[in-house]
């Protein structure tokens, strides 16, 4: 007994360092390349900067750009209320979507590998280049404006709110629905590492526990929440901290926008760290908070 707990401990103590061993590289570059900045950062978000040639002169100022982010500035705290509502939202969305699509994909059918590969497409869009081509590409927008020409600016999903609200359940959840399916492109485009991730962990269950439970009479949908989510359900909390992560580098974010506007066109740097500063702690307390709340209902499994 004594000896299998210490082959145990030994493959956990193994495990452990293979993951070290695998996040050396970005420990190593933010302590050599980002560790000085991240302070600088933060002395400069209590100082009024002064730009001199070729030199930066900070003037101690105390909480005062905090105070301006808060109460004197028209923008920044409606801009974070909505940015942070959308960041619930939309990842919320992006963890349903690829959730369910890399169910579909990890199916057994005819012409699973060309499937796969347009849904993991968004991956690939997704990539800085890509997403600057696509973003910024006459022939696109062309495209854009004639299928909006050709469909004579017929929504669907215009038509069924406006359905409901004139029955009387148009409600404010129903807008927030109807807006992330108009938004289901953005949404497939940033689910592509969340579906390989969730498609993964499903290619770990081992097909003898679905044997199993059938042959018990469990159904399919009994199969998906007592195996199937139980087993990836480490998946989702990975899954979660990346996709509030990426959703707050998004270039269409007004709050890094008002934040980009401030620093380069105000060329106020120490507001701008401030609200950088606002904004990053926020995204992390939510982080942590959900991350908890996610934590205990994953289980873990040898």
């Amino acid at each position: 007994m004594a000896r299998q707990k210490n082959k145990l401990a030994g493959l956990q103590r193994r495990k452990a360092i293979s993951g070290y061993l695998f996040i050396s590289p970005f420990i190593i570059g933010f302590l050599v390349f980002m560790i000085q900045p991240f302070i600088q950062s933060l002395y400069m978000s209590f100082c009024q900067v002064e730009i001199g040639s070729g030199i930066f002169v900070l003037h101690p100022a105390g909480i005062d750009n905090y105070i301006q982010a808060f109460r004197i500035d028209p923008e920044f705290t409606r801009l974070l209320t909505e940015e942070l509502g959308r960041m619930v939202i939309n990842s919320f969305a992006i963890m349903v979507f690829s959730f369910f699509v890399a169910l579909i994909l990890n199916q057994k059918f005819k012409g699973r590998a060309l499937v796969r590969a347009i849904f993991f497409l968004p991956v690939i869009l997704s990539s800085g280049v890509i997403l600057g081509l696509e973003t910024d590409n006459a022939l696109m927008a062309n495209l854009q404006v004639a299928i909006e020409e050709t469909t004579q600016n017929i929504s669907i999903t215009e038509t069924l709110e406006e359905i409901l609200r004139t029955a009387g359940v148009g409600t404010r959840a129903f807008e927030e629905v109807f807006q992330v399916i108009d938004n289901i492109y953005d949404v497939a485009i940033a689910s592509g590492i969340q579906i390989i991730i969730f498609l993964s962990g499903l290619q770990t269950i081992s097909a003898s526990m679905y044997e199993a439970a059938e042959i018990e009479g469990c159904t399919k949908w009994e199969s998906l929440w007592k195996i199937t989510f139980p087993m990836i359900s480490s998946l989702f909390l990975v899954n979660w901290v990346y996709t509030v992560v990426d959703f707050c580098m998004r270039s269409d974010n007004e709050v890094i926008d008002k934040i980009t506007t401030v620093m380069t066109g105000q060329l106020n740097y120490g507001f701008a760290s401030a609200m950088s500063w606002i904004y990053f702690l926020i995204v992390m307390a939510l982080v942590g908070v959900s991350s908890l709340i996610i934590s205990k209902g994953v289980y873990y499994y040898e």
